[in-house]
C-alpha cells in the first residue's frame, strides 16, 4: 500500500460504558466497516434486579451492529471467532478486560486503545477522575498500539486539553470521549495509509492508578480543603465524595476554599450562612454548596438548610454525633 492512500479497514470494536459509546459512535460515521462490537456481559441492577445493556451494546444494537458477550475474552472459543472474523483492527476504548496475545496478534494493524491521559502519566482504569484529584491543570487523549502490559504499548497520537477549576469527573470524561473519538479517527487514517508513528513511552515516568470504589469517596477532613474540594470534583458523579451527619451518609456535590486561621476539630462546622456551610479541615476550610442526605435529593445548601438544622459546632464525619 501506498503512503498517503487511506483505507476502509474491518474493524472489531470493544468497550463497555458512555465513554466508550460516545467513541463508537464517531467510528460508526467513517468509511471503517465495523464487523462486531464487543461489550461486557450484561449486569442486573436495583433492588428488581432488572437486566441492564451496556451503553455500548445499546448504541451497538441501535446501529444493527452484531454484539458479543464474553466472559473473558482470554476463552480459546471467543479467541477462535475473532480469528475467523479476521478484524484490520481492533479498536478499545474502556472495555474492562486485558487482552491476551493471542487476541493481541491477530489483527493485520494491531489492537489500538484510546486511553483518557497524556501516557505514561495514569496508565490503568480510572485514569479521568485521577488527574483531577491530583490537582492536574491538563490532561488528555493516547491512542496507542497494545501489547500485553497495562496501557504500556507504543504511542501514535495525543491531544491535550485542559482542566477547568471547576472540572468535574462527569464533565471531563465527556470532554475526553468526543476528543477521544475525533483523535481515534485522524489515528486509523494515519495507521492505513501507512503514516502513523510508533512513540515508544518512557517508563520511568510512568504512574498508575486503580479502579474506583465507593471507599475512595470518604472525606478525611484532616486533610486540607483543597484536596477535600478536587476528590468531590474528581469522584462527581461516581462514586461520590461523601461524610456523615449523625449517622446519615452526607454527600458532597459541590464545594470550595476559604482560606481561615481558626482553631477547631477538623470537620466541625464553623459557620452557617444562608447559602453554605463552612466546614474546618486540616488547612483552610471547605465551603459546601451542594449537598445530599441519604434518602433524600441532591440540594444547593440553601434549600437543604431550609429543612435541615444543622448547629454550630456539629462535627461531619463522626457518626456518633447526634442527628
Amino acid at each position: 500500500m501506498k503512503k498517503g492512500m487511506v483505507i476502509s479497514m474491518k474493524i472489531l470494536y470493544m468497550g463497555t460504558p458512555d465513554f466508550a459509546a460516545t467513541i463508537l459512535l464517531k467510528l460508526i460515521e467513517t468509511n471503517h466497516e465495523i464487523i462486531g462490537v464487543v461489550t461486557q456481559p450484561d449486569k442486573q441492577k436495583g433492588r428488581g434486579k432488572v437486566i441492564s445493556f451496556p451503553p455500548v451494546k445499546e448504541l451497538a444494537i441501535e446501529h444493527k451492529l452484531n454484539v458479543y458477550q464474553p466472559v473473558k475474552v482470554r476463552e480459546p472459543e471467543f479467541i477462535d471467532l475473532v480469528r475467523d472474523m479476521a478484524p484490520d483492527a481492533i479498536v478499545v476504548a474502556a472495555f474492562g478486560q486485558l487482552l491476551p496475545k493471542e487476541l493481541l496478534d491477530i489483527p493485520k494493524y494491531g489492537c489500538i486503545n484510546v486511553h483518557g491521559s497524556l501516557l505514561p502519566k495514569y496508565r490503568g482504569a480510572a485514569p479521568i477522575q485521577y488527574s483531577i484529584i491530583d490537582g492536574e491543570e491538563e490532561t488528555g487523549i493516547t491512542i496507542m498500539h497494545m501489547d500485553v502490559g497495562l496501557d504500556t504499548g507504543d504511542m501514535i497520537l495525543q491531544a491535550r486539553t485542559p482542566i477547568d477549576k471547576d472540572e468535574t469527573g462527569g464533565s471531563l470524561h465527556d470532554k475526553l470521549a468526543i476528543l477521544g473519538g475525533d483523535l481515534l479517527v485522524e489515528a486509523l487514517e494515519k495507521i492505513s495509509d501507512g503514516t502513523a508513528p510508533r512513540i515508544p513511552q518512557e517508563d520511568a515516568k510512568a504512574t498508575y492508578v486503580k479502579i474506583l470504589n465507593k471507599n475512595m469517596g470518604i472525606i478525611d477532613f484532616n486533610k486540607p480543603a483543597i484536596e477535600i474540594e478536587r476528590l468531590v470534583r474528581g469522584l462527581n458523579p461516581w462514586p461520590s465524595a461523601f461524610t456523615y451527619l449523625g449517622k446519615k451518609t452526607l454527600k458532597l456535590w459541590k464545594a470550595s476554599v476559604e482560606a481561615v486561621n481558626i482553631d477547631g476539630k477538623p470537620g466541625e462546622v464553623i459557620e452557617v450562612r444562608k447559602d453554605a456551610l463552612l466546614v474546618l479541615t486540616g488547612k483552610d476550610a471547605l465551603l459546601i454548596h451542594e449537598l445530599q442526605l441519604e434518602g433524600k435529593k441532591r440540594l444547593l445548601a440553601e434549600e437543604f438548610l431550609r429543612g435541615n438544622s444543622i448547629a454550630l459546632g456539629t462535627i461531619l464525619g463522626d457518626e456518633t454525633e447526634a442527628k
